[in-house]
């Protein structure tokens, strides 16, 4: 047991300690003294405020298992009736506005894509940081957005038949958002600044401008011959690089050697759902990965195909004006920070009494000490440009939790000397006591909220646990139909509008899961800002590039003023949990759902338990990589503990099953080097940590709190690092 130091009523790790006072409060003006002592009164002051929040989860969890268990056959009206007399269901407030100000213009102000990253690795902090621009190139010719057939083969040496591809596809896109007064940009062979304007030479030689000249913002170079040439549409910049020397430019009849898009406007760096951090030396990962963002000092030396990178945030962009004046943007994404909730405790920081702290508190008071070098300067880089912090707050259940969380925050700005409202909250609507109650959530909040959320995974997982004796549930695939989702989708940006956040704060959508499917999230994916979402989520850089293009498609502030007439979804259909009812399953159905989840819960959590791993993408039960995270952990493990609680399946069943997919998750990482076989010894599968684990979020699944998967992992990750040692 590494000896903690003592300080102001608190034991802290050293690993924390040292961070905490070496690096974080260098340059702040804060003392050290000063700092653990505020620290410590806030724990003091809060804690029991906490703990009181979680029993009530249970209490109101208890209660409906109860109401479940007596009422077989209930009607609606009963059910609403029952959750408004626990305190479940709250009213809605009056109608009212959010007041938030001093909003990040990005958020407020600019409809695009969201990447959310494990702050926990550098090399993928990085990379979302700087994916504030994006080669529209480069993410048509790595992708399958573009067909292969008739030799445009993706290859690592330049194919110029598929570059040749990528250039007319861009040319296209570059005619539906920068159209010409005549002529299209397909025959361009020119682009110049002439008095102000720009001037498009066609191939027959006739010069014309833009059919809307407004969107020529400025330029690089020499004004007859540029090096780049910047627009603006629909609130997005775009980029056109020129050099007639570049393999690609030499090509172009018009020396066009690439298109940019800004991209990632924002980015959210995560302690939460991707990261695996269950200790003092993980957490102080994950924090100082953050605070080099915050200060511009994160870098990162990797090998890439034999040669040396070292990666580091991105500078801004500098063009001249068409009026001659100097143009600054930014050169990266502005960065949220994702803390984790209010369940988890961690014993990097023991109170007063010798408990471990709660993990929430702990992570808003020093991701937000981080994010102060950032506020005061000492960065080359500037995150904010309103003076602000923005923290996403996920799982938050209920008005009670996020009026909590306002309090937390209120008491962090006191400790550390910052205005009232400089922390900013993001709400996660992926609770079901969030979701019915949301418009009270965000009242609750309402000088401080600058974003919502909606997660189907998470919300579904939470839909399975709450409801666990109402009756077995679906199949996954069947439950993404049900009627509850698209009420809670559109519910979540009816409210967000009714609540006044057009153009104050965002509106955002989920993850789209599967990386190496770009043709299908383009033809997908933009249902998100067709449905009034002003942000949604994407798995990678090339992702955000292409998903961009969504948002040149719709004008996403004019369609929410059109969303904003039509009539919310009734909270019934909210309230309807997606049972199976009188839908027949064969065996062989059965056999598949289990077979699927198993796969998916032990290909996630190997990674977890043996390797720290809390975001990757793991091979599916067909071979197809998905995004994985505890949120995807936490509707499979509660999936299957549903069927095993209603006699879909049996116990003996699932085991067999579990066996046999190791098997398969053992043969899908046979590529990596540092993965340990499972099944490799079928008498030792049962000793295996990570194995183990996999059964325990299902056989111990009715058990955990509102079906979350934090408690058992942190667990056995905690004996593996053990072991290891």
């Amino acid at each position: 047991m590494t000896d903690l130091v003592q300080h102001a009523g608190l034991s802290i790790h050293p690993a924390l300690y040292q961070f905490i006072n070496q690096e974080a409060l260098l340059g702040t003006n804060i003392s050290a003294d000063d700092f653990w002592l505020r620290f410590s009164e806030v724990i003091t002051a809060l804690s029991p405020i906490n703990r009181a929040l979680l029993k009530k989860r249970d209490e109101l969890q208890a209660q409906i298992d109860t109401f479940y268990r007596e009422n077989p056959s209930y009607s609606k009206d009963e059910y609403r009736t029952f959750l408004k007399a626990i305190g479940y269901l709250v009213e809605s407030p009056s109608t009212f506005s959010i007041q938030t100000k001093h909003v990040e213009p990005e958020i407020a102000l600019t409809a695009g894509p969201q990447l959310v990253v494990p702050v926990s690795n550098a090399r993928f902090a990085l990379n979302a940081a700087n994916a504030r621009w994006g080669s529209l190139y480069d993410a048509l010719y790595g992708t399958d957005v573009l067909s292969e057939s008739d030799g445009a083969e993706r290859t690592k040496a330049y194919n110029p038949v598929r570059g040749f591809k990528v250039m007319a596809y861009a040319r296209q896109f570059l005619d539906k958002v920068l159209p010409l007064a005549s002529g299209s940009h397909i025959e361009s062979t020119h682009y110049a600044i002439l008095a102000g304007a720009l001037v498009v030479t066609l191939r027959d030689s006739t010069q014309v401008q833009l059919a809307s000249p407004e969107q020529f913002i400025g330029y690089q170079g020499q004004i007859n011959s540029p090096s780049s040439l910047l627009f603006k549409h629909n609130g997005l910049h775009i980029e056109l690089q020129f050099d007639a020397f570049h393999p690609v430019g030499a090509a172009d009849k018009a020396a066009i050697k690439d298109v940019v898009l800004e991209a990632a406007v924002t980015t959210i760096m995560d302690c939460e759902d991707s990261v695996a951090a269950v200790d003092a030396e993980d957490k102080v990962g994950v924090y100082r990965n953050w605070l080099g963002l915050m200060n511009g000092s994160l870098n990162e030396t990797f090998d890439k195909q034999g040669e040396t990178i070292t990666r580091s945030l991105a500078t801004d962009r500098l063009y001249t004006a068409k009026s001659g004046e100097r143009v600054a943007l930014k050169g990266r994404s502005m960065m949220f920070v994702r803390n984790v909730g209010h369940l988890m405790t961690n014993n990097a920081i023991l109170d007063s009494h010798g408990e471990p702290v709660f993990e929430g508190i702990m992570d808003a008071m020093i991701t937000s000490l981080c994010a102060m070098h950032d506020l005061i300067g000492n960065s080359p880089f500037k995150n904010s440009s309103s003076a602000s912090i923005n923290i996403v707050k996920p799982k938050m259940h209920g008005p009670e939790e996020v009026a909590f969380t306002n309090t937390l925050f209120s008491h962090i700005e006191d400790a550390l000397k910052l205005p009232r409202f400089t922390l900013k909250m993001g709400i996660m609507d992926e609770e079901r006591r969030t979701s019915v109650n949301l418009a009270a959530c965000i009242f609750e909040a309402k000088h401080r909220v600058v974003f919502i959320n909606t997660g189907f995974l998470d919300r579904t997982g939470d839909e399975i646990h709450t409801s666990m004796l109402a009756g077995p549930v679906l199949p996954k695939a069947k439950i993404k139909g049900e009627p509850w989702i698209s009420a809670y989708e559109d519910r979540n940006v009816d409210i967000g509008l009714a609540c006044g956040f057009t153009q104050k704060a965002q509106i955002g959508k989920g993850m789209w899961p599967i990386p190496d499917k770009m043709a299908l999230m383009m033809e997908q994916k933009g249902a998100h800002p067709r449905s009034g979402a002003n942000t949604a989520w994407v798995p990678s850089p090339t992702a955000a590039t292409l998903h961009a293009m969504h948002y040149h498609d719709v004008d996403v502030f004019a369609t929410q003023k059109q969303i904003a007439e039509r009539q919310i979804a009734p909270l019934e259909t909210l309230l309807t949990p997606p049972l199976l009812q009188d839908l027949t399953l064969s065996k062989e159905d059965i056999q598949a759902e289990l077979d699927n989840n198993a796969q998916g819960i032990l290909g996630y959590v190997v990674r977890w338990i043996d390797q720290g791993v809390g975001c990757s993408k793991v091979p599916d039960i067909n071979h197809v990589g998905l995004m994985e995270d505890r949120a995807t952990l936490r509707i499979s493990s509660q999936h299957i503990a549903n069927w095993l609680y209603h006699g879909i399946c049996t116990k003996t069943q699932v085991k067999a099953t579990f066996a046999k997919m190791a098997k398969v998750v053992d043969g899908q990482n046979a590529y990596d080097p540092a993965f340990t076989p499972m099944a490799l010894d079928d008498s030792k599968l049962s000793e295996n940590l990570a194995y183990q684990a996999a059964l325990a979020l299902v056989f111990e699944g009715t058990k955990q709190p509102n079906g979350y998967t934090e408690p058992l992992l942190h667990r056995f990750r905690l004996l593996k690092k053990a072991k290891i040692v």
